[in-house]
């Protein structure tokens, strides 16, 4: 007799397989890629450590697949933002806070996904998604262009550029050492002067006009 895999037995190891992506993400997010052992992994899901590997080869492999799950939900939250109705402009600024902070509310997650060292097939993702933000400045860039809202630029060269200031501004304030000096009280930009910084130094970049000198004569 041939042995058919079942729909139901699909279903069955396809759920488990979203519950320890979403048990890994949760450790990731609470202790960042170092705190995502198979061990602490197979606990939190409650299974064998064993039963992991019928999922994913390597912690090389699921650790980019818990990068790829995380990182592609902040480009869908900034597409929204860029790619909504309105002056590109304004939306870019609102795109750059919104990111920020989303980045704020999960600051060793974001932390995690923009510096912490990581896996070869974690760091092949982290270049994938780079180029997935700079492909959705390219969209707003070329749109302000096209408007005369901002000067003929090299459109792809700057959005790689943006992707890059992005991840420099923040990443200082969401290090563990930035944390541990907040939470004991010392002084330390907030989220409101990050991102207002953030977002001069990118109007500014682009060539673009500051909200408060559209209205200058």
């Amino acid at each position: 007799m041939v042995y058919r895999t079942t729909a139901l037995r699909i279903d069955r190891d396809q759920a488990l397989r979203e519950r320890i992506l979403a048990c890994a993400l949760a450790l990731v997010a609470e202790g960042g890629f170092a705190a995502l052992t198979m061990q602490a992994l197979a606990e939190a899901a409650g299974i064998a450590t064993g039963s992991l590997y019928r999922h994913f080869r390597s912690k090389g492999e699921l650790a980019a697949e818990v990068f790829a799950l995380a990182s592609q939900r902040e480009v869908t939250a900034l597409a929204e933002t860029l790619g909504a109705a309105g002056n590109p402009l304004a939306r870019l600024a609102a795109g750059l806070e919104r990111f920020a902070a989303r980045a704020w509310d999960s600051r060793q997650l974001a932390f995690a996904l923009i510096a912490e060292p990581v896996e070869p097939e974690v760091d092949e993702q982290r270049l994938r998604y780079r180029e997935a933000y700079a492909e959705l400045f390219v969209e707003l860039l070329s749109e302000g262009v096209a408007r005369g809202l901002l000067p003929a630029q090299p459109i792809n060269l700057v959005a790689a550029c943006l992707v890059g200031a992005i991840a420099e501004a923040l990443v200082g304030p969401l290090s563990p050492p930035a944390r541990a000096a907040r939470e004991a009280g010392y002084p330390a930009p907030s989220l409101e002067q990050v991102s207002q910084a953030l977002i001069t130094f990118c109007l500014r970049a682009v060539g673009a006009p500051l909200p408060d000198e559209e209205s200058q004569p």
